[in-house]
Parts: C-alpha cells; sequence; structure tokens
C-alpha cells in the first residue's frame, strides 16, 4: 500500500482521459473565467467577515490582514497557475497532486477540496439567508425566525452542540436548490448567469467605495495596530495574522477556476489570466472596501452580520444605498454558490475518472454535457449542511481546509521543477524558490492562526477521509489496476 501512496501518474495518462470517455463542453473564454473568479471570491467575505475581523482580530488594521490573505493567495494562485497550464484538466490541485506528490497525497487534498467546496456551498448559503431575509423584511415580506436559522449552534464553552428553537434555515437550502439546477443545466448558462451577477456585487461595491470615501472619519483609524489585548489574537500584530486567517475565507473561489479545466477554450493561456487577474482585482476592492468601512464606522461597532449595512444605515446621507447594497451582498454570495457548485462536482468527476469514488460520481449528462450526479450530491448535501449549522462553524472549517490544499499544491509545483524540469510549461511561476516556499509558509502561518477546535475537526474529516480511501479507494484505483495489469474497476458511467 505504500507504494501505492506515492505512485503518480503521468501527464500524458492525464491528458489522454481529458480526451477520451466522458466529454465536458469547451464553453469558457478567459474574461468567463476571470468573472467566475471573482463572481467565487467576491461574497461573504466581504459583506459578512470584515466586520467580524475588525471588530475582534485586527481593528483598523484590516485592510493588512487582506493584504497578508491577498499575499498567501497570489503566492498560490501563482502555482496554480503554472500548473493550470501545463495540466489542464479538471480536477485542481487534486490532479495536480497525481502527477507529482502521489496518490496518497492526491486523496488527502481530493478530500480537502470537498471540504472546501461542498461545507463553502453551505456556509455561503447560511450568509445568504441573513441578507435575503433582511432585505425582504424592508419590502414588508416576513419570513418567522424559526425558518430562517440553524436548530444547532455551539454553546458558550464552544464544545457543545445546543438547540437555538429554530425549526431548519429554509431560505438556505432553496437557493443551494436553486443553484445546483442551474449547474446542472448547462457550463455556459452558468457563467452567463454568474456574468450578470459579477457585474451587479461589483457595481454596489464601487457605489460603496464612492459615495462612503467622503464620510470617512480619520479618527476612526487611530490607532491603526491597537494594542494586543493580552491573547494572540485579540489585536496587536497577532490580531492582524489572525484577521487574514478568518478573512481567508473571502478568498477561496479562484482556485475553483482551475477545476474548469476542460470547459476552457484554450486552458494555456486562458487559466493563468483568469487566476491571476480574480485575484488582483479582488484584492485591491477588498484593500479599498475595508479602509473606507474602517473610516466610517468605529471598529468597535462591527461586530454584526452585515457590517457594509450597519456604516451606511449610521449616516441618513446614505441611506438609499442599503436596499442596492442587500441586493449586491444577495447577488454575490449567489454567484460565490455557483462557483463553488461547480467546483465541486468537477472535483468529484475527476476522483471518480481515477476510481477512488463510486463511477457514479462522474457521470456526465448526455444532453447537458455537465457531471450530472456530483452536481446531484453537491446540491443535496450542501443544502443540509447548510439548513442544520451555524455559518461561524463552517467558515473556520472551510478556510483550513482550504489552506492545506494551497499548502500541498505550492509544494508540488517545487518538486515538479526538480523532478521533471523537461516538462513544457506555457506559464511558469517567477522565483519558483520564493513563491513556492513563501505561498506554502504564509498559508501555513494563516492555517495556525485558526485555533485549536478548528484543527480538531480538520483531524476528524481526514480520518474519515482515510477511512474512505482504506476501504474503498485503495482497492479500485485506476492506477493500481493498470499497474497489476487488469482492466481499471472504476470508470464514470
Amino acid at each position: 500500500m505504500a507504494r501505492q501512496l506515492l505512485a503518480t501518474k503521468s501527464i500524458a495518462e492525464l491528458h489522454e482521459q481529458e480526451s477520451s470517455g466522458n466529454q465536458l463542453r469547451r464553453a469558457l473564454t478567459a474574461t468567463q473565467l476571470t468573472l467566475l473568479g471573482i463572481g467565487g471570491i467576491i461574497g461573504t467575505g466581504i459583506f459578512v467577515l470584515t466586520g467580524v475581523a475588525a471588530a475582534t482580530n485586527a481593528g483598523p488594521a484590516l485592510p493588512l490582514s487582506f493584504i497578508v490573505a491577498g499575499l498567501g493567495c497570489t503566492f498560490a494562485g501563482l502555482c496554480y497557475a503554472e500548473f493550470a497550464a501545463m495540466i489542464p484538466v479538471s480536477g485542481s490541485a487534486y490532479s495536480y497532486s497525481y502527477a507529482t506528490l502521489g496518490e496518497g497525497i492526491a486523496w488527502f487534498i481530493g478530500w480537502n477540496l470537498v471540504l472546501e467546496y461542498l461545507f463553502a456551498v453551505a456556509t455561503v448559503s447560511v450568509g445568504w439567508s441573513g441578507y435575503a431575509v433582511s432585505l425582504l423584511e424592508q419590502l414588508h415580506i416576513h419570513i418567522p425566525p424559526a425558518l430562517a436559522n440553524a436548530p444547532l449552534d455551539k454553546g458558550e464553552d464552544a464544545l457543545h452542540w445546543v438547540r437555538t428553537g429554530a425549526i431548519i434555515n429554509l431560505p438556505a437550502m432553496l437557493i443551494v436548490a436553486v443553484i445546483g439546477t442551474i449547474c446542472y443545466i448547462g457550463i455556459k448558462q452558468s457563467a452567463v448567469f454568474n456574468s450578470v451577477i459579477v457585474t451587479i456585487k461589483v457595481t454596489v461595491i464601487v457605489l460603496f467605495i464612492l459615495f462612503g470615501v467622503s464620510y470617512i472619519n480619520t479618527d476612526n483609524w487611530h490607532p491603526f495596530v491597537p494594542p494586543n489585548a493580552g491573547q494572540f489574537g485579540a489585536f496587536g500584530w497577532s490580531g492582524i495574522m489572525a484577521a487574514s486567517g478568518v478573512i481567508f475565507f473571502a478568498y477561496i473561489g479562484f482556485d475553483a477556476i482551475s477545476t474548469a479545466a476542460q470547459e476552457s477554450k484554450n486552458p494555456q493561456r486562458d487559466m493563468p489570466i483568469g487566476i491571476l487577474a480574480s485575484l488582483v482585482i479582488c484584492t485591491v476592492l477588498y484593500v479599498i472596501v475595508s479602509t473606507v468601512l474602517t473610516g466610517m464606522v468605529s471598529y468597535k461597532e462591527l461586530n454584526v452580520a452585515a457590517p457594509v449595512a450597519l456604516a451606511l444605515d449610521k449616516y441618513p446621507g446614505l441611506h438609499w444605498l442599503g436596499i442596492p447594497v442587500k441586493l449586491g451582498a444577495v447577488a454575490g454570495m449567489t454567484s460565490v454558490m455557483l462557483v463553488m457548485t461547480i467546483a465541486q462536482a468537477r472535483i468529484f468527476f475527476a476522483m471518480a475518472r481515477d476510481g477512488l469514488l463510486p463511477p457514479w460520481f462522474g457521470r456526465v449528462h448526455p444532453r447537458f454535457r455537465t457531471p450530472s450526479t456530483g452536481t446531484v450530491v453537491t446540491g443535496v448535501f450542501a443544502a443540509l449542511i447548510g439548513g442544520v449549522f451555524p455559518v461561524g462553524v463552517l467558515g473556520r472549517l472551510v478556510s483550513i481546509g482550504t489552506l492545506a490544499a494551497f499548502v500541498t499544491g505550492c509544494r508540488g509545483v517545487r518538486v515538479l521543477r526538480v523532478t521533471r524540469p523537461e516538462l513544457p510549461r506555457p506559464f511558469r511561476a517567477p522565483a519558483p524558490w520564493f513563491a513556492c516556499i513563501a505561498g506554502a509558509l504564509v498559508c501555513g502561518a494563516m492555517m495556525l492562526s485558526l485555533g485549536a477546535d478548528t484543527w480538531w475537526r480538520l483531524i476528524v474529516w481526514t480520518a474519515v477521509g482515510v477511512l474512505i480511501y482504506a476501504f474503498y479507494g485503495y482497492h479500485h484505483s485506476c492506477l493500481r489496476s493498470a499497474a497489476n495489469g487488469a482492466a481499471p474497476s472504476a470508470r464514470p458511467a
């Protein structure tokens, strides 16, 4: 078994798999990939987590936390761009790891990508529910709290689950069902829908910046880095690092672009453009918005579910922006769920193609040419999780799983530069000795800032993944079947 854990799949095998069997439709341009990345990045992070991170961790220095998180993602993005151009196949970091670090690491990455994408859809659906209910209230449409909140939450000791009195978060479940249906119909329709939503939410963000800047009170920026409150992560420079780990959730989504490589018209050129352009655009917007927000409102007041709406409500001259901002928030989170659902279904597709998951995960719809079963599974489980659990617990779990995948991906590029220097690289990450190591270190530091309880949840999730691989993936691996001279035991149906 140890030998198989280190076995890698050749680049030629990956390309052969993409060109045979079930085919996804190539319909995405560089512009659509960039918009797909922006759609996946701008959402809950900017509309929800900015306030929490400022009020409890970084204070007015929140823009520095966004820069730290953005740097980690940029280094990881350079590595992803090299991989995506060199190995333009579906599966993202899972497929890249299979070609460089072996099947065992590939399974670990794939399992953590499930944690990232599946749980991210559920997490964002909870934030979407909060803004949607608030917007409906302004329109005099009342949703009972028992049908718009999670029935479970963490107790005051953060160790035990308690009942909240709610029945189910119904809006969260309904939006996941709608998104799943759109993704089931087709990637081109999903991309068009996403482009419209991205236009709406970027317009709203730009309006907030343009009109909010004149209401900035520079006294709210002093002290820019509040003194540490006596514990790690509570302001000071450790607070900036802790906040970067919390708001890192705001950046997940750019890597989802790489899962759509098989649906890109020219992946060697378009994938790096989509990944890096979306990262740069979103980082600039994040830094500007967090600067304006902490200038308009004291960071001590921002520990609320809708910090941007709070800032607008504080000034009568900006009340007219309230409904557009909530519409933008709802639109922003909708596109995040769309991108994450697309990504998760394609991770299932890639893992099933390799025999590590049952073959029905890799079924492609005969008419829509989308991974239909994977989309349905993603929608059903995300809806159930989003309907039952609170956003706080889910968000940190998503962040640590994503960071683990980024750390491994950065190391994979460096390993491949040494072991396979002859491979053609249409895009090369600059200074890999620095970019790869820096990406792994920055993302690793953000992982450490997320706390022991989140690490325990990651350990439990990993243990479940190990059991699935040991009892199913190892025995049905197509790579193992080929090595033994047998016909592959699992192929997508």
